[in-house]
C-alpha cells in the first residue's frame, strides 16, 4: 500500500500558500497562475486555513462580496484536516470521503511537507490497479501456457 509520502516523492513537494493577511482576489490569482485547486493559509510557518475554489463560489460569488477587498481569513475553512507521510492512499481517500474534502495538507511536527489532493489518491489508485491487472494477466497466461 501507498504512504503518502510515496506519493509526494512522485508528484513533488510543492505547496502553495499565502500569508493570512492576503486578500481573496489575490490567493484567487495565485490559484490560477498555479492552476490549482486550494491553497494553505499560513500565519508565519503555521497553517491557520485552507481555501479553496468552493469556499470561493459559496462565500464570496454566491454572497455578492467583493473578492478584491475581502481578507481570506473571512472565507478560509479554518479546520484544517492533515495527515502523516505514513497515512496510507486509502486512509486519506477514507478521510477525504468523511470530511468531504478534496485537499490535505501533510504536515509533520508542525511543518508543512506537501498537499494532496482527491485527483493525486484516484491517479494512485488507479495505477495501484492497473499494475496488479497486469500481474494477474501474466499470472494467468504463464499458468495457461
Amino acid at each position: 500500500m501507498l504512504t503518502v509520502s510515496q506519493l509526494l516523492d512522485g508528484k513533488g513537494r510543492q505547496v502553495w500558500s499565502v500569508q493570512v493577511d492576503s486578500t481573496v482576489f489575490e490567493a484567487l490569482r495565485m490559484m490560477a497562475h498555479k492552476d490549482i485547486g486550494a491553497l494553505l493559509i499560513l500565519d508565519g510557518e503555521s497553517v491557520v486555513g485552507i481555501l479553496s475554489e468552493r469556499d470561493y463560489a459559496r462565500k464570496i460569488a454566491l454572497e455578492g462580496r467583493a473578492s478584491r477587498y475581502t481578507p481570506v481569513t473571512d472565507i478560509m475553512s479554518r479546520q484544517v484536516l492533515s495527515v502523516s507521510p505514513r497515512h496510507t492512499v486509502h486512509e486519506c481517500m477514507a478521510l477525504m470521503t468523511a470530511h468531504k474534502v478534496r485537499h490535505l495538507p501533510v504536515l509533520e511536527h508542525g511543518q508543512v511537507l506537501g498537499i494532496i489532493s482527491i485527483g493525486d489518491l484516484v491517479k494512485s489508485i488507479i495505477a495501484e490497479q492497473e499494475f496488479v491487472i497486469e500481474q494477474m494477466t501474466h499470472y494467468i497466461a504463464g499458468t495457461m501456457a
